[in-house]
C-alpha cells in the first residue's frame, strides 16, 4: 500500500520481508503454485499486503474467470519490492497498483504529478518486460483531511487555507511523512503549511483507525488520510483540496507482465477499470472494513455481478 500504505520499502525491510518469506516456505505467497507458464488463459493475479490491493485483486480474478481464463490467486504477496520481480520471473501475471506510486518507483526523476502527466509519462516508463491497461477513474491517495468542525471554524476548502493557522495545527501521519517530498516538505513548499516537530504526531497504521481516533476526538487538528477510507464520510470528515498537486495521482491500474498481454485479458481489465469508479472503490473498502466485515474474495464477487462483469465481456 502506499507513509503511501506501504508502497516502498526501506533497503533492510525489504531485506527482512524477503528473509522471513525465505524461511517459512510454504507461508511464501509465490512458492504456493508454480508459474503460469505459457498458456496465455492461464492468469496469476496477486495484490500487495493491505486489504483494497487484495479485494481489487480478487475483482480482477473474478472478472477474468467469468470470460474464461484459468486464474489463480497469490495475495498478500507484500511491496513492490517482491511483487515486480514475482512479474518479471512469471511467477505472478497481473496485480493491482496505483499510477503514481508506481512511476516514482520504476522513475524517481519523474515529476509528474496529475492524472494526465503520469498517466503520459507511465507507459514510456515501463521496462519492455512490464505492461499497463487502462487506469481506473478510481483513486485513492494521499490527503489533509481535517474534521468539519475545524473545516467551519477556520473556513477551510483547501490546504492552502491552513497555512494560516500552522502555529495552531497538530499533525497526525506515519513518521516518515515527515521527511518525504510530498510529506510535510511538500506541504511547506507548495502551500506554506509550516509543522512544527513539537506538533508532529507520528502514528504508523497509515491513516487507519487510530489516526482516524486522533482527528475525530481533537488529539490532532489535520492527518494524512487515504482518500478511500471509510472513516471519511463515516466521520463527516473533510479532504482538504490539493490544487498544486503535492500528492500524486494515484489512480488504480492494472500491471502486468508484458509477455501475458493479450486482447481479450486487456478488453477484460479494461472494461473492470472502467467501472471502478472511486466511489465504488469506497463501498469495497466499506464492505471490506466496515461492520459487515466482509471478506474481501466475497466482497468481490458480489461487486463484480452488481455491475455485470460476472458474464463475458463482448
Amino acid at each position: 500500500m502506499k507513509s503511501s500504505r506501504i508502497h516502498r520499502l526501506a533497503g533492510v525491510a525489504v531485506a527482512a520481508s524477503l528473509a522471513l518469506l525465505t524461511a517459512c516456505g510454504s507461508s511464501d505467497p509465490l512458492e504456493s503454485h508454480g508459474s503460469s507458464g505459457g498458456d496465455p488463459n492461464s492468469i496469476v493475479v496477486g495484490s500487495a499486503n493491505f486489504p483494497e490491493s487484495e479485494t481489487v485483486g480478487f475483482v480482477y480474478a473474478e472478472a477474468l474467470r467469468a470470460n474464461g481464463f484459468d486464474v489463480q490467486t497469490k495475495m498478500n504477496i507484500g511491496s513492490r519490492e517482491i511483487y515486480v520481480p514475482a512479474l518479471r520471473d512469471g511467477s505472478l501475471t497481473l496485480i493491482p497498483d496505483y499510477t503514481g506510486n508506481l512511476l516514482d518507483y520504476i522513475d524517481p526523476s519523474s515529476t509528474a504529478t496529475t492524472a494526465e502527466e503520469i498517466d503520459a509519462a507511465l507507459p514510456a516508463a515501463l521496462a519492455p518486460d512490464l505492461a499497463i491497461t487502462t487506469p481506473a477513474p478510481a483513486e485513492d491517495k494521499d490527503a489533509v483531511v481535517v474534521t468539519r468542525e475545524t473545516a467551519e471554524k477556520w473556513n477551510l476548502t483547501s490546504i492552502a487555507d491552513l497555512a494560516a493557522h500552522s502555529a495552531e495545527v497538530k499533525f497526525a501521519a506515519p513518521a516518515e511523512f515527515q521527511e518525504r517530498a510530498v510529506g510535510l516538505p511538500g506541504l511547506r513548499e507548495n502551500y506554506g503549511l509550516e509543522i512544527s516537530p513539537s506538533n508532529f504526531v507520528p502514528i504508523a497504521d497509515g491513516g487507519g483507525p487510530t489516526t482516524v481516533k486522533a482527528l475525530t476526538s481533537g488529539q490532532v487538528t489535520a492527518a494524512n488520510i487515504f482518500t478511500t477510507s471509510p472513516a471519511i464520510e463515516a466521520n463527516d470528515l473533510v479532504v482538504l483540496a490539493d490544487p498544486k498537486s503535492n500528492f500524486p495521482a494515484q489512480n488504480v491500474v492494472p500491471l502486468l507482465r508484458a509477455s501475458a498481454k493479450t486482447e481479450q485479458l486487456a478488453r477484460v481489465l479494461d472494461a473492470v477499470s472502467a467501472k471502478l469508479t472511486t466511489e465504488e472503490l469506497v463501498g469495497l473498502n466499506d464492505a471490506v472494513s466496515g461492520d459487515s466485515k466482509t471478506e474481501p474474495e466475497a466482497a468481490a464477487k458480489q461487486w463484480v455481478a452488481r455491475q455485470g462483469l460476472d458474464a463475458p465481456v463482448s
